[in-house]
């Protein structure tokens, strides 16, 4: 399976490709990768990418790449993810830094969970976050989660939960 197309007012979310790995490997060669087991290598990234993208056929969800319609640009990644360890499917993200501060990753996160009840039926999604991820713990809550206790990837992760039943 490869993913859907999906379209906001600003965005278009679609199946990664191997032009988009750079993107990748530069976010996991940074700081900013420090709540996603960053930074690392170049191969390291590749196999977290290429595992990810491995989803689509495996399990019928993954990562979508995200572009601005309007440019073609390449904006970053939202998706959900469920490698081996976590309790449930996870929502996801990560923007490149020009989009930063856009609500690139809000409108996207959007998009997915719609996506998400509409072709699963699924009641809800969560985040999990490292606590001291405090840019991921506000966009969570401002899509809507509320903290709840339950495992997560990590021991140590918040739980944010999405109420996905009035999406769709």
């Amino acid at each position: 399976m490869i993913a859907p197309t999906l379209t906001t007012a600003r965005l278009t979310l679609r199946m990664p490709q191997m032009a988009d790995f750079p993107h990748r490997r530069d976010f996991y060669a940074s700081d900013r990768s420090i709540w996603e087991d960053g930074p690392c290598d170049a191969l390291l990234a590749w196999r977290y990418f290429a595992s990810e993208v491995g989803q689509w056929p495996l399990m019928g969800f993954g990562p979508f790449s995200v572009d601005e319609t309007a440019t073609g640009a390449y904006l970053g990644e939202v998706g959900i993810y469920q490698p081996v360890g976590y309790p449930e499917p996870e929502l996801g993200w990560f923007v490149v830094p020009a989009a930063e501060g856009r609500g690139i990753a809000a409108e996207a996160s959007r998009a997915v969970m719609i996506w998400a009840r509409k072709t699963f039926g699924w009641d809800h999604i969560d985040n999990y976050v490292d606590p001291g991820n405090t840019r991921s713990i506000a966009l969570a809550l401002r899509l809507g989660g509320k903290t709840i206790n339950a495992p997560g990837a990590d021991p140590t992760d918040m739980v944010i939960r999405h109420d996905l039943r009035a999406l769709a």
